[in-house]
């Protein structure tokens, strides 16, 4: 299935999005790609906000702002979130039936992605809006979301059948 519509069928049944992605052969290139693509479109929907504090504070450049967004979110960002994978199957261990770490990294990159158009409306709200109650309403929206899509893709992979490595 392609990934657009993923995107959309995990706001409608997220466990069963990554049931699905477990079904098939155990691939980490196609998680890296998950989590590759989620930092490069939180990347570009920064660009909004890093374009307004450029021109609201002019010491430091915009592209100068977008060269350390990128580095952030393209080159730290992906660690992270390699070491939030490892720390939860570390904790995972006293689970009866545990995720394996590809599972856990499958439900934790996947809901990182599927949350991005979120996180666009995030970058935009920022760029336009500003600071304020609606900013803190999308980050809001964007944090239970993807805190949604990650828990239910945890327990569909706990009930998965085939353990992965």
């Amino acid at each position: 299935m392609a990934i657009t519509r993923n995107i959309t069928a995990t706001y409608r049944g997220p466990g069963r999005v990554v049931s699905r992605i477990l079904a098939d052969q155990v691939r980490e290139d196609r998680v890296l790609y998950f989590l590759i693509t989620a930092c490069v479109v939180i990347f570009i929907a920064q660009a909004p906000y890093q374009s307004r504090e450029a021109h609201l504070d002019d010491s430091v450049p915009f592209q100068a702002r977008l060269y350390w967004s990128a580095f952030l979110w393209i080159f730290i960002f992906p660690l992270l979130m390699y070491a939030v994978a490892g720390l939860v199957w570390l904790v995972s261990r006293v689970m009866p039936r545990a995720p394996s770490g590809y599972e856990i990294r499958v439900a934790l990159f996947w809901a990182l992605l599927a949350s991005t158009p979120i996180v666009l409306l995030l970058g935009l709200t920022a760029g336009l809006v500003g600071p304020g109650p609606a900013l803190q309403g999308v980050a809001l929206l964007w944090c239970g979301v993807f805190l949604w899509f990650w828990v239910a893709g945890t327990l569909a992979a706990r009930r998965n059948e085939s353990p992965q490595t």
